[in-house]
């Protein structure tokens, strides 16, 4: 459940069903009961265009436009780099197999949370426990946030300063969160807009890269693609940390899975939607790279930062020309900003209904604006640890990888589960072709490289932070997984026994329509 579909529609309005009582499904206590929803048409509005749309939306942030100067350090030439992006959609689409098969093994809303339910059922309650844990504390909005800050900045001619840059961020993700969380209808309406606008932005950095290969510049022409791979850096550790900005970039292809009861057809709609706007980012992303190479050096990429298509329009256009695209560029990042915390947002808000979190009703609450106020407040919460606690050098790429790394974690599992399941199969689980489970053996395997070689030193010049340790990222992934851990043996193990209770998951249909497992208390006999 690491984000919700982002793409709804303008005129969507949101329902208080926290005080609303529900009708009772089933009473499992011992193991989940996953109801095939794919008949259910009530409630279904989202068709294939914009299924693609949501999966497209949510792929193309700030990434593209702010981790290519990494991406080029970590690898050491132009032809590693431009490669790193092709391996990157590889395996994004060998992560849109996976999906595809999960989605029509378990077409329901909640992604990830249900297929690690489906995989495992013991010890009770624990998985869920873990991966709540991972939904809530991960900072998702706030690297995009910094972002926002650097490129508004630039358009300001100010120097990102210490603090400058973490104000900035605030005022961006606070500026989010009271959008979302008091007027969702012009919050969406501003988010689309924002999606549009972010897509016509790098189709004008394309072109812009075309008008660099003509030689049409302000500067010496830099003929980057002239002996293309020198200077490639051999280290398995800048090979992983690349390749984690790269993925950071395609993080997304997931996202109708997170929306699949609300999805006509699902089963046909996500065997179609991901591999289309897979392809299509692919082409963009690639093309964009070209462009940014084709108009600046090495050196001046690699010295940007987050800045690198700003250069690209300086050293084409001219500095009137690079303010203006700092500009388009920070609303893209605020887009983005506004796409993550609205779905993070209800992310908090479906743990609350479920009554996972403590103080769930005040979690699930719509009030008092119709909007999940108090679950984007948790969000905006965790964001802003990150932006005020972590040196702002490091901030960014320290939200990318600590987001990246369980997430690494948590597809390697339910890849290999695939394959688990092909051998051991539940009852209700679908017979998979031989294509599905060599991609879901790659795509696990490749998740399995991503959180192993991050816990290895890096060589010197390959350090990931200017301040942290090359582990911190790695040691906050697995502490977020200890701390759902500690939750649970708190809230599933300590708790019940003091206070004479059993939880038991009851499946239940609320007023939005939407089935959901949740946790009840029930006295012991």
């Amino acid at each position: 459940m690491s984000a919700v579909a982002s793409n709804i529609p303008a005129d969507f309005k949101e329902k208080d069903t926290s005080d609303i009582s529900v009708d009772v499904r089933s009473t499992d206590a011992d193991s989940i009961k996953f109801v095939d929803e794919s008949n259910v048409e009530n409630r279904r509005q989202i068709g294939l265009t914009s299924a693609i749309f949501i999966i497209f939306n949510r792929i193309i942030g700030t990434g593209v436009f702010a981790t290519p100067s990494s991406i080029l350090g970590l690898s050491g030439s132009v032809g590693l780099s431009l490669f790193m992006w092709v391996i990157g959609a590889i395996i994004a689409a060998a992560g849109m197999q996976v999906y595809i098969v999960w989605g029509t093994a378990v077409p329901k809303n909640g992604g990830e949370k249900n297929y690690l339910e489906y995989l495992f059922r013991r010890p009770k309650f624990l998985i869920t426990s873990v991966f709540a844990a991972n939904g809530v504390l991960l900072a998702w909005a706030a690297g995009n946030s910094l972002v926002f800050g650097e490129y508004i900045l630039r358009a300001a001619n100010v120097t990102p300063g210490r603090w400058t840059l973490r104000l900035v961020g605030f005022a961006c993700i606070t500026f989010a969160l009271l959008v979302h969380g008091s007027a969702v209808k012009w919050g969406l309406r501003l988010q689309n807009f924002l999606g549009v606008l972010k897509l016509i932005v790098l189709v004008f950095i394309i072109i812009t890269g075309f008008v660099a290969l003509g030689g049409h510049m302000k500067i010496e022409k830099p003929n980057n693609f002239t002996n293309a791979f020198e200077g490639t850096t051999a280290s398995a550790s800048s090979f992983c940390l690349s390749l984690y900005n790269v993925i950071w970039s395609y993080i997304g292809f997931s996202n109708v899975n997170y929306a699949l009861s609300e999805v006509k057809d699902p089963k046909r709609t996500v065997r179609i939607a991901g591999p289309v706007a897979i392809a299509v980012v692919t082409v963009l992303y690639l093309l964009a790279n070209i462009a940014y190479f084709a108009g600046a050096s090495k050196e001046e990429i690699t010295a940007s930062g987050r800045l690198v298509a700003a250069l690209l329009f300086r050293n084409v256009y001219g500095p009137r020309a690079e303010r203006a695209l700092s500009v388009l560029v920070a609303l893209s990042a605020l887009g983005n900003v506004l796409s993550v915390i609205f779905s993070q947002g209800r992310v908090n808000q479906e743990l609350g209904r479920e009554g996972i979190l403590p103080f769930s009703k005040f979690w699930g609450s719509n009030r008092p604006f119709n909007a999940p106020l108090a679950g984007l407040t948790l969000h905006w919460v965790v964001c802003l640890i990150v932006i005020f606690a972590l040196p702002p050098g490091d901030a960014y790429n320290f939200v990318i990888n600590v987001i990246s790394y369980p997430l690494s974690i948590i597809n390697a599992v339910i890849s290999f589960g695939i394959v688990w399941l092909a051998f051991r199969p539940n009852p209700d689980w679908p017979r998979q072709k031989l294509f599905a489970l060599f991609a879901s053996a790659f795509f696990g395997a490749a998740n399995v490289f991503l959180f192993i070689v991050p816990l290895t030193r890096p060589p010197p010049g390959g350090e990931p932070y200017e301040a942290l340790p090359y582990w911190t990222h790695a040691v906050a992934g697995w502490a977020v997984f200890g701390l759902g851990l500690i939750y649970w043996i708190v809230w599933a193990k300590i708790l019940p026994r003091v206070f004479g209770y059993k939880l038991r998951r009851v499946e239940e249909v609320g007023a939005d329509g939407l089935i959901r497992n949740v946790f009840r208390r029930v006295k012991q006999e």
